[in-house]
């Protein structure tokens, strides 16, 4: 069983690489699941192989949908793409899906770790809607720059004492301890060695984000829900999921055209927001779904900048919605800020005939590049 405790946030986001063997990581998403392999040569991150298996069909319903598989079904698919995929390893980590999880910015006295250790656990209570017997607690203390920036917001309120000589700012997760033990199991039916479980937020950070000063909104587009971060110096200052994503494209379509589900999805892949030859019911099924994520990812950001004073220099995309053909142009033209996608496998050598499909396909595979960089540095 992987111990939880301690391991829900990577040991360093932007880690050096030695050489070592092979590692996997793993993103079992809503819709489909993703695997990276990756080794180390020469301190850099090579990709070996990689690999998405669609899990509607193991629910019996279309590709591209989201379910709620049981352990033993996903154990099943996971050991599908694995071989599919050629994988030769089974040293990996595992992404946990957000929105399993909870996490906090919360303000504590500025004690020593084992006076925190014993604190944070009776604090949680306030954050957390369950018996805390019912979660795993993990938390990071914000470093130095995060204090400081945190603590000009504290001042404009009036509050510099408390907020530079006596408080620290930690961020709490926690996971439920039966999400946990579902994964568990389906490390155990996949015959894996499983050192550590990582909410997939940290796992994208860690891939797609250069050590940034200025605050980065991520958009996930994911297949039920679209994930709202905002980070800065590396860290999670706001988060917030919009419950719409690419299959709600996909339905609106299939509406619209009286065509399957499965059809739907095919169309939508292949034309994008525009549709081949224009086609308005193609072009309005797509943006009545991404104009009210977007609606909603401007609603959170003048939040943040309005709350902090600090203005989000870009936004990146990710997930596999963020590979809706078109996207990007027409996201340029509503936000007033860089737009552009998350890149995880320029983190990683790879062979130039896959350059260009590593482009194509990258957004989705962020989570699972992520959690091999982690698997990595835990390994050096």
């Amino acid at each position: 069983m992987v111990n939880p405790l301690g391991k829900l946030f990577g040991g360093s986001i932007f880690g050096f690489l030695h050489k070592g063997s092979s590692v996997l990581g793993i993103d079992i998403g809503s819709s489909s699941i993703k695997v990276v392999q990756l080794r180390k040569e020469r301190g850099a991150a090579v990709l070996e192989t990689y690999g998405e298996l669609s899990l509607g069909p193991y629910a019996g319903i279309e590709i591209g949908r989201a379910v709620n598989l049981d352990a033993e079904k996903l154990a099943e698919a996971l050991l599908d793409v694995l071989k599919e995929a050629n994988i030769t390893t089974k040293n990996c980590g595992i992404s946990i899906p957000f929105a399993a999880s909870l996490i906090s910015l919360i303000k504590m006295p500025m004690l020593n770790e084992a006076q925190l250790k014993k604190m944070i656990p009776i604090e949680a209570r306030k954050y957390i809607p369950v018996p805390i017997t019912e979660v795993a607690l993990d938390w990071f203390i914000l470093p130095e720059e995060g204090r400081r920036f945190l603590s000009s917001e504290a001042e404009a309120e009036g509050e510099v004492e408390e907020a530079k000589f006596r408080k620290v700012d930690v961020l709490l997760v926690a996971i439920h301890n039966e999400t946990l033990a579902k994964y568990n199991a389906v490390v155990a039916r996949g015959n894996l060695v499983a050192s550590f479980f990582e909410i997939e937020i940290f796992s994208t950070i860690r891939s797609t984000i250069v050590q940034n000063t200025t605050p980065i909104m991520v958009i996930d587009m994911g297949a039920a829900t679209t994930k709202l971060y905002i980070v800065e110096y590396g860290i999670v200052r706001s988060s917030h999921i919009v419950n719409k994503g690419a299959q709600d494209i996909t339905l609106a379509l299939s509406r619209m055209l009286g065509v399957s589900v499965a059809k739907a999805e095919e169309i939508k892949r292949e034309s994008g927001i525009t549709g081949k030859s224009g086609d308005q019911n193609i072009s309005t099924a797509a943006l009545l779904t991404l104009e009210y994520i977007f609606s909603e990812s401007k609603r959170v950001m003048l939040q943040y900048q309005e709350r902090y004073r600090r203005n989000i220099s870009s936004i990146l995309f990710v997930g596999g919605g963020a590979l809706l053909k078109g996207l990007l142009p027409h996201a340029q033209t509503k936000f007033e800020t860089d737009v552009r996608l998350g890149l995880p496998f320029s983190r990683t050598q790879s062979p130039a005939f896959l350059e260009q499909v590593l482009l194509e396909t990258g957004p989705s595979f962020s989570v699972a590049v992520g959690i091999a960089l982690r698997k990595l540095e835990e390994m050096s």
